[in-house]
Formats: C-alpha cells, sequence, structure tokens
C-alpha cells in the first residue's frame, strides 16, 4: 500500500486544487480547474501502467472520497450546491474507472496508445457527464446552476446555445490538448519508477 501512497498523495492533491481553482476564470470560458484537473488522468494512467489497474482503481477512489470530502465543506460554506456535487462527484469516478479499464485493455499496444485513448474518452465522458448534469435544462435550476442556461453565441463566436456549452466546449479542447502534452510526463515518470521497481 505504502508504493501507492504518491499516487494517492497526488490525486488527492490534484482534485483539492481543482475544486478550487475552479472558482476563478483564467479567460471567457475557462477556468483555472481546466488546466489542473486533467492531471488526475496523468496520475491514474502512470499507476496503470506501473501497478496495475487494481492500483489504479485505489487512487481513483482515494481521488473521489477527497472530492466528496471537499463537496462537503464547500456545500457548508455555500461555495457550491448538492446539484454541482454531484455532476462533480459522477463525471470524476465514471471517467477515471473508464480511463483505467480502457487503459488496462489497451496496455499491450504502442506505449503512448494506452495513455492517449483512455484519457481522450475519460476526457469526454467527464466533460459531458459534469457539465449535463450540472447545468443542463432537462433538470431544474437553482441559485448557481440557472445562469448557465443563458442563450450565447457558441464560443463567443458561433451560433447562440446556452453558455454551459461554451463552457463545457472550452475546457474539453484543454483536456484534449493536455493529454497530448502529458504524454511526455508519463513517460518519463513510468520509465523512472520501472527503472526503480526493478532495482528494488
Amino acid at each position: 500500500m505504502t508504493r501507492f501512497l504518491p499516487g494517492i498523495l497526488a490525486m488527492a492533491a490534484i482534485v483539492l486544487a481543482s475544486n478550487i481553482l475552479v472558482q476563478f476564470t483564467v479567460a471567457t470560458w475557462l477556468t483555472w480547474g481546466a488546466f489542473t484537473y486533467p492531471l488526475a488522468f496523468l496520475v491514474t494512467d502512470v499507476m496503470n501502467r506501473v501497478y496495475g489497474a487494481p492500483a489504479a482503481r485505489r487512487v481513483v477512489l482515494a481521488g473521489f472520497v477527497t472530492g466528496v470530502l471537499w463537496s462537503l465543506v464547500a456545500a457548508g460554506m455555500e461555495a457550491t450546491t448538492l446539484r454541482i456535487a454531484a455532476a462533480s462527484g459522477t463525471a470524476f469516478l465514471v471517467a477515471q474507472m473508464a480511463d483505467v479499464a480502457i487503459f488496462d485493455a489497451l496496455r499491450e499496444g504502442r506505449w503512448w496508445r494506452a495513455p492517449l485513448v483512455s484519457t481522450l474518452v475519460g476526457s469526454v465522458l467527464d466533460t459531458a457527464l459534469f457539465f449535463g448534469i450540472a447545468f443542463a435544462a432537462f433538470l431544474p435550476a437553482d441559485a448557481n446552476t440557472g445562469w448557465a442556461n443563458e442563450a450565447v453565441p457558441l464560443l463567443g463566436q458561433g451560433p447562440l446555445g446556452p453558455l454551459w456549452v461554451s463552457l463545457a466546449l472550452a475546457d474539453w479542447m484543454v483536456k484534449l490538448a493536455l493529454a497530448l502534452l502529458a504524454l511526455v510526463p508519463f513517460r518519463l515518470i513510468v520509465r523512472n519508477l520501472l527503472r526503480r521497481t526493478a532495482e528494488s
């Protein structure tokens, strides 16, 4: 269990940081959380490659528990709602577990295929589930979500649509870019960890 501790701590730190940073905008359609959260896929994939799918699932569960605890704290401070907390937890758990399963199924292929495909699929699931559950009009709006259905041009340029769709699309594009960029640290971290494991 102690060998998984760095992954568990990294996942918990990423989830906590992302839940805090999502409150601060960096551009019209993005928050700082959009840049930290995708690192959760990197941690999951590194754990999966080095220690296997069961270890990766443990790390995901640690991140989920951290997210739930933070949501309870945030709800107590009225910084979030039950709907947003449920969206966040559901999206995280489904997307990360899908990432683990897809990575495991592709682990025998070329080194980059499993982390890239699993992260891309996980990112789509995470974005669709979070923004759909948190903001879509098919669920009742509340004080913290009603604004998201305001009609605006898509990403400020395209046809009119709900604001949350522009937010989701921008978030998803950042996740895709970071999925590609994360291949370099993935390769370096995995190589280093596997070398240490072989030496011990």
